[in-house]
This record gives C-alpha cells, structure tokens and sequence, in this order.
C-alpha cells in the first residue's frame, strides 16, 4: 500500500507539473505578445501591457536562474515605470539590483529608482539619497554626471533651471 501511494503521488505530482507551459512556450507566448503590442496595428493597449508585465514577473519567478529573467524583469520595470506605477517599478528595480547584481543593467536599475522617487512619487530626499548611491557606486557609469545634474536640480522647476542654465551661459562669453 505505501509503495502504491508513493507511486500515485509522483504521478500526480508529475502530471501536475505537466500542465503548465514549458518554458519554451512561455517565451514564445513573451515573444508573441510583445510582437502584438509593439509591431501590430493593435497597438499598445493597458490591459495588454498590464498582461505582458505579468508573463516577464511569473517567467522570472518560475525560472530565477535563467539568464533571461533580468532581462524580462527590467522590461517589467520600465513599462512599469512608463505606466506611471511608482511603487511598482521601484519594486521590480529593486528585485533586480538584489537578486541580479551582476546583471548589466543593475546600475541602470538605481538610477531609474531614482528617476521614480523623483518625478512619479515626488519624493525628493529618497530621490537625492538614490542618486547618490548611484555616484558613491558607479562612479565612472555614463550616467554619474546625470545623477549629479539631477541632485543638483532637485525641486526646481524648468523655468529655474532655465534661468541658470542662461546666467552660466553669459558667464562663458
């Protein structure tokens, strides 16, 4: 009797796990929606955006240790971002920097997170401490100097930073 209940759980466990989508189908299933959204007459719709977000978050949850789950987590994260989803994004960004700090992209990720705190969530000082980390960790990124011109432009308004911009300007000449 144990050996026929062993045997009826693997195989149900075995069928259980058959069910679902291969990983090979999962990423044509990516493929295809992204082809959808981004090259059909269709166009970009919330709702498709809002699905495809959650294929790359089930994808990478379902296979943490391949090498296309950072990538399809920081298209996660951008859309996410462009959805105006702060808390959203910021959370992806950060799924990527701690569980994939090596990826090449994880330095964009944290200055990304900087960029939400400041302009979606208006949060200036997390902003400023965001960026600074950026520099202090990636001080020869291509983007330092654009974390330092964002600290330095924290809480202006464009018709401020306009201003400046034109008396260092006059300065020059």
């Amino acid at each position: 009797m144990k050996k026929t209940g062993y045997i009826l759980i693997f195989a149900l466990v075995g069928f259980i796990s058959s069910c679902g989508p291969s990983k090979n189908q999962t990423e044509e299933r990516i493929t295809a929606m992204e082809n959808r959204m981004f090259t059909s007459e269709a166009g970009f719709s919330r709702a498709g955006a809002d699905s495809l977000i959650q294929m790359y978050r089930d994808f990478a949850a379902a296979y943490p240790n391949d090498s296309l789950s950072p990538n399809y987590l920081f298209k996660a994260a951008s859309m996410t971002m462009n959805l105006q989803n702060g808390p959203g994004s910021i959370a992806l960004f950060d799924q990527i920097i701690e569980s994939y700090p090596d990826f090449e992209k994880a330095p964009l990720c944290l200055f990304f997170k900087g960029y939400v705190e400041e302009n979606v969530l208006g949060d200036i000082d997390k902003a400023r401490a965001t960026y600074q980390i950026f520099i202090d960790t990636y001080p020869d990124h291509d983007f330092a100097d654009d974390a330092q011109a964002s600290i330095n432009n924290l809480g202006k308004t464009p018709e401020q930073m306009i201003q400046e911009f034109e008396a260092n300007q006059s300065g020059i000449k």
